[in-house]
This record gives C-alpha cells, sequence and structure tokens, in this order.
C-alpha cells in the first residue's frame, strides 16, 4: 500500500479555544489508485492534504508512505520525502518568479537528484509549453501557469501527488483540459493521486471518492 493513513488527529488553538480539525482519520490509496477528497470549506481537507505532505505535523495518529511513518518524522526526513516521494499542486501554483519556466519545471526534480532531460522534455511537450520555455511565469496565463505547476510536480516521478483544488482558479474549460492531462501523466507514472476538491464534477472524474465533515470521512 503507498499510502496509509491511521487514527489522524489534529487541534488548532482559536480564539475560542481549541478547534478539533480532524477527529480519527482513516484513509488508504494504493499506487495508481486515484481518490477525490470532498468536504465544505473548513472541513479539514487541506489540512489533512498538508499533514501527508509533510507540511504540518498531526497530533496523533501515523500516516505511512511507502511504510514509513511521516507523522513521526523529523524535518529533514519530512523534507527529503517532498523531494521525491511525495509532490504537491497548490491552488496558488506556487512557481518561482526569477526562474523560467524550463528552470520551474526542473527545479523539483533537481533537487530530488532525478533530473531527466528527456523526462522533463516529453512532460513540457505534452503539456503543450514547449514554446514557452523562455519564458518567466508573470508573461504566462493561469491556465499556463497550472501547467507549469503540474509538470513540475510531476518531473521528479513522485510516487504520490497531492492536489490542493489544483484548477480552482481556472475557468470551467481550461480546468477539465487541464484535469485530462494531470490523470493521463498520473496514470503514466503509475503515481497514486489524492486530489482534494469542491467540485463534484472532477471528483466523479477519480477513481474513488471519500467526503470529509466535521473533522470525519463520511
Amino acid at each position: 500500500m503507498l499510502l496509509d493513513v491511521r487514527d489522524i488527529h489534529k487541534t488548532y488553538q482559536t480564539a475560542d479555544g481549541p478547534f478539533d480539525v480532524l477527529r480519527g482519520i482513516d484513509l488508504q490509496l494504493d499506487a495508481g489508485e486515484t481518490l477525490a477528497l470532498t468536504g465544505e470549506s473548513g472541513s479539514g481537507k487541506s489540512t489533512l492534504l498538508h499533514l501527508i505532505g509533510g507540511l504540518d505535523t498531526a497530533d496523533r495518529g501515523a500516516i505511512l508512505i511507502n511504510g514509513s511513518d511521516i507523522a513521526s518524522a523529523d524535518d529533514a526526513a519530512r523534507a527529503a520525502l517532498r523531494r521525491g516521494t511525495v509532490s504537491v499542486v497548490f491552488q496558488q501554483f506556487n512557481l518561482i518568479p526569477s526562474l523560467t519556466v524550463a528552470d520551474n519545471i526542473a527545479f523539483q526534480a533537481r533537487l530530488a537528484e532525478r533530473d531527466d532531460p528527456a523526462w522533463i522534455k516529453r512532460l513540457t511537450d505534452r503539456l503543450g509549453l514547449a514554446d514557452h520555455s523562455t519564458k518567466y511565469p508573470e508573461q504566462l496565463s493561469g491556465g499556463q501557469q497550472q501547467r507549469v505547476a503540474i509538470a513540475r510536480t510531476l518531473a521528479p516521478r513522485p510516487r504520490l501527488v497531492l492536489a490542493d483544488e489544483p484548477t480552482g482558479n481556472l475557468d470551467e474549460e481550461t480546468a477539465a483540459k487541464v484535469m485530462d492531462l494531470m490523470l493521463e501523466l498520473v496514470h503514466e507514472t503509475g503515481a497514486g493521486l489524492l486530489m482534494v476538491t469542491h467540485s463534484l464534477a472532477l471528483a466523479d472524474r477519480l477513481a474513488h471518492r471519500q467526503h470529509l465533515r466535521a473533522g470525519r470521512l463520511a
């Protein structure tokens, strides 16, 4: 099993007292599987994704990725995991303004020491970015920037792709095209995909769906 989330709890301190955002989450995902995580705003979807990606730490429970518990790992181990095993696509793209499209795409693969020019060229061509490789993020449309973010995510050939509202800033037609490409490329690499989305139409395109409500999966 690629991903095994066991009894995850997360509480935040607020002005009104503690808020239990996740209250015992169990979730599994095999390599090559796709899973949509839906739920209302504030239900804990992004929090869970960030915990799985090692961007935050749980209060209790285990998150096993390839058998290793990221929930109990230190900062260095979580950073190493994000360099190659797990990649995240954010809604806000998070591209590096000072780097060209080509360098943005290769950035994570180089950190992971998995810089494969032939694979990156294939991604660039498939995502329609070949004519934009020397441009900078500010010179691209929103759809183009999201395609760069997806290419960067897949460049190191991660085992697990986490996507947080990956098409949330795009119009419906562009979102559908980006989703087509993302599912196709994830399938081609054999990665697992866990996607947070408010869109039931996008959720229906993935093989499995789970709904998060009041800190629990329904």
